[in-house]
């Protein structure tokens, strides 16, 4: 994949500076405490997105210098925008934060990574992205601007893989009958914009479609032209290897798939030994390579919720990598 890479020190883009005002991180006060620790010195947001994170996470430490990666550059233009004050200590990267040999280029391990698996209001408002069925826009739907559109990916598959695609990245209802409608739609060559999209749910389940089962639709195409899953796990095969002792792992997830990967990954890190329980001693060896710093997951105040309203699906999760036994107590590595 093509790498963009912007350096410490850039003078910083104007453009796009209206777009990442836009922008309301997540859990801003959270993400900043679980992440950093008094020894942090390098972090990654591996979904930079409008540079709201990033932002908060620069304010708070003078010391700390951090690796932007968003595969979106209209989003890395608006990071630019929104961070060209800390410019000397902030390198932006076009890719996927699953590719740590390009993201880490030059830098080795790192204290901290964040993951916010979420979308920009930029992003979900802009018709011309086809992210939202409320608003008419061609049917792409992503996050970059290599691969199959989703007007292409559904053209391309047969009604039985729309089906698959629908039951398992959007656990949508009547998917089989869905599928079929947006198959024959494609046939009929009317599978162009996300209008049509929509035409198609409601051909199948009514006029009356409710919005929650527009959005799993269109969640779950979304995911599918975007590879979603299979990049968060690739990043979750790799990410304990590139953290330092007591790096931090902050994820922001908004459905249930990605939260249960990320729960799952965390609750297996930070395992001991795993041998069945009639063998008198561990011969597994196992060790676990993290503490788990938010056992139930951490979700928006309601205040935080009332003033933005997307964040109510946010969860939380932090965990830090931990060395020969040892555990996090107050904040730092025993």
């Amino acid at each position: 994949m093509m790498m963009v890479v912007v350096p410490y020190g850039w003078s910083g883009a104007l453009a796009r500076k209206d777009d990442a005002m836009r922008h309301l991180p997540v859990m801003v006060d959270e993400v900043v405490r679980y992440l950093l620790h008094e020894h942090t010195r390098v972090v990654v947001d591996g979904t930079v997105g409008f540079g709201g994170h990033a932002q908060a996470i620069l304010a708070a430490r003078p010391d700390v210098r951090l690796i932007g990666v968003d595969r979106d550059a209209t989003a890395l233009e608006a990071s630019a925008a929104r961070l060209r004050g800390y410019a000397d200590r902030v390198r932006l990267v076009r890719g996927l934060y699953s590719d740590f040999e390009h993201v880490l280029v030059g830098e080795g391990k790192v204290d901290g990574i964040l993951l916010d698996l979420g979308f920009s209001s930029p992003q979900l408002d802009d018709p011309a992205r086809g992210f939202a069925y409320s608003a008419q826009g061609p049917l792409d739907m992503r996050m970059g601007r290599e691969g199959e559109t989703a007007a292409q990916l559904l053209s391309r598959l047969d009604a039985d893989a729309i089906a698959s695609l629908l039951r398992e990245f959007g656990e949508v209802r009547q998917a089989r009958r869905v599928a079929r409608a947006i198959a024959r739609a494609a046939a009929a060559g009317t599978l162009s914009t996300t209008s049509d999209l929509r035409a198609a749910v409601a051909a199948a389940l009514g006029r009356e479609t409710a919005p929650a089962e527009l959005s799993r639709v269109f969640q779950a195409v979304r995911i599918a032209v975007n590879r979603e899953l299979d990049v968060l796990r690739a990043f979750l095969d790799g990410v304990l290897d590139v953290l330092n002792p007591n790096g931090r792992l902050v994820v922001l997830s908004y459905h249930s798939l990605e939260d249960r990967m990320v729960k799952t990954f965390l609750r297996d890190a930070a395992s001991a030994c795993v041998c069945p329980p009639n063998v008198p001693v561990c011969v597994c060896g196992r060790v676990p390579r993290v503490e788990v710093l938010t056992r139930r997951g951490v979700r928006a105040s309601q205040q935080e919720i009332a003033s933005n309203p997307r964040a109510r699906s946010a969860t939380l999760r932090a965990a830090a990598t931990i060395a020969n036994g040892s555990r996090v107590r107050g904040g730092r590595v025993q």
